[in-house]
């Protein structure tokens, strides 16, 4: 065993023995992680289990995981209930929601389209009761971080992974999209933005509830941008009907709770031109994810995010130019680096 798994799986045992009086052995099986540097395990006495998890400090801020854990569960969150900590190893000893995401129930059971629904309106309810929490604590999305998530697809997707040579037109063009883009969201109200709010950081639990995964990048920021994950998300595509049907059924719900209170036009246009920051900034990662990281199968999830940026950049005058560059330069190639057909 590596000396710092060892390390974890002790202290696990200890904390678990301090906070339950559980007598565990210090014997951890690794689980499924994300796109992150932490290393899940699960530790098990007979019929409970728990989750220990590896968060380098020098790559991520378990103390403001912890801190987030704490106050909206308290609230009443479905987050998972946070038992200890040693955030200055990185160590982090969580309840325990299983291995079911959301997508995994989604992919592999036959559920009626009813179900499906009523999963989708509990994740709207979750949503919506996270947007009422207080943003003190949380950092901006601001223009800063905004611009620097669209740019991953312009450096790692377009110019890293597919090699395309961008003249200084189509970087003006691009940067004049980011603008627009970026102009859009942060005219939009201030809200607790998860961040990463879709089908893969949300966990069918035993009672059919959803819990909240992978919180710990949440900032205050524009409340369309987690509706967006949920609903047009990058590893599961759902008719575009269906998608704007929950979507007002939020915008329904969100007015009378202050979090929005624009008029659907407004809405639908802050909801796109949200999804289209989202998807070019996923683009970028999944690019980055495979050739900083190693973690090839992501390149699988490029298609389907393009082709949001394709279909959503169609619908205004606005972003003709962007939509263009995006049908003739960039969907082209991507069957052919991907292995996918577009």
């Amino acid at each position: 065993m590596d000396p710092r798994l060892q390390a974890v799986a002790e202290w696990a045992a200890d904390a678990l023995r301090q906070h339950s009086s559980v007598n565990v052995v210090a014997d951890l099986e690794a689980v499924a992680g994300d796109a992150s540097f932490r290393r899940y395990y699960r530790l098990r006495y007979r019929n409970h289990s728990w989750i220990v998890v590896d968060a380098p400090p020098e790559h991520e801020d378990s103390q403001l995981f912890m801190q987030l854990a704490k106050q909206w569960y308290s609230q009443g969150v479905r987050v998972p209930q946070p038992l200890a900590a040693d955030t200055e190893r990185g160590f982090m000893l969580l309840e325990d929601m299983g291995d079911t995401w959301l997508w995994h129930a989604l992919r592999e059971e036959p559920h009626a389209q009813e179900g499906i629904s009523g999963w989708y309106r509990q994740a709207i309810e979750q949503l919506l009761a996270l947007q009422q929490l207080p943003t003190r604590e949380l950092a901006a999305y601001d223009n800063t971080l905004l611009q620097r998530e669209m740019a991953l697809f312009r450096d790692w997707l377009c110019q890293q992974h597919l090699q395309l040579a961008l003249s200084e037109a189509e970087l003006a063009m691009l940067q004049r999209t980011f603008d627009a883009l970026a102009e859009r969201a942060l005219a939009q109200p201030q809200v607790v933005v998860h961040r990463d709010y879709h089908s893969r950081n949300l966990m069918v639990l035993d009672d059919g509830t959803l819990g909240i995964l992978d919180f710990q990048d949440a900032v205050a920021g524009p409340p369309t941008y987690d509706l967006v994950s949920l609903l047009r998300d990058c590893y599961v595509h759902w008719p575009e009907a269906w998608v704007e049907e929950l979507a007002g059924e939020y915008w329904e719900a969100a007015r009378p709770l202050g979090i929005y209170l624009g008029d659907w036009s407004r809405f639908r246009q802050d909801f796109d031109w949200m999804g289209l920051q989202r998807h070019l900034k996923a683009a970028g990662i999944f690019a980055r994810l495979s050739l900083r990281d190693g973690k090839h199968d992501y390149l699988n999830d490029i298609p389907n995010t393009c082709r949001y940026l394709l279909a959503v950049s169609q619908r205004y005058d606005e972003l003709a130019d962007f939509h263009q560059w995006l049908h003739s330069r960039v969907m082209p190639v991507l069957p052919k680096e991907v292995g996918e057909s577009a």
